[in-house]
């Protein structure tokens, strides 16, 4: 697997899991009918933020990741991270070498941490990712996400210094 920085060209191969992964609304707080357009200018990012994929030796995207200053300003040191991969490449590593890729890449972007605001509480798979690559959950914002079969569930914003 190879990870790159994310080209024009690559949209169309990430557009149907980016849709179907914020479609079922249990993982992202996207709007559930967010359009082609929106999505797409919201996640293939300008510097000083960067949008990147994985794929396969065929070139398939097999996942992308999107890196950017969490806040602006006095806060701008901060990254926030957000990852998708293509349920149809999951369980193989995608997700932790996006991970471990987007880290590296703060790092040497000058962040000193970074910050996921919304990660449900819900995605275990995700949270012990995470904590495995050394984030902490720093709180919970309690019913803070909307879950179509679970109802109201914690939204917990996690932290890594780098």
């Amino acid at each position: 697997m190879q990870i790159r920085e994310a080209t024009a060209a690559d949209w169309p191969a990430i557009w149907p899991f980016f849709r179907t992964i914020v479609e079922a609304g249990d993982t992202y707080s996207y709007p559930r009918d967010l359009d082609e357009a929106t999505a797409r200018e919201m996640w293939m990012l300008r510097a000083p933020g960067h949008t990147a994929v994985a794929v396969d030796e065929d070139g398939t995207v097999l996942g992308t990741a999107k890196v950017s200053p969490n806040h602006m300003g006095g806060a701008a040191h901060i990254a926030n991270g957000s990852y998708m991969v293509d349920p149809r490449h999951a369980g193989r590593g995608v997700g932790r070498t996006l991970g471990e890729y987007s880290l590296d890449w703060a790092r040497a972007a000058g962040f000193r941490a970074m910050q996921f605001n919304a990660v449900v509480e819900t995605n275990t798979r995700a949270i012990a990712l995470w904590e495995s690559l050394g984030f902490e959950i720093m709180t919970t914002l309690p019913e803070g996400f909307h879950h179509p079969t679970k109802g109201y569930v914690g939204l917990h914003i996690m932290y890594r210094r780098l």
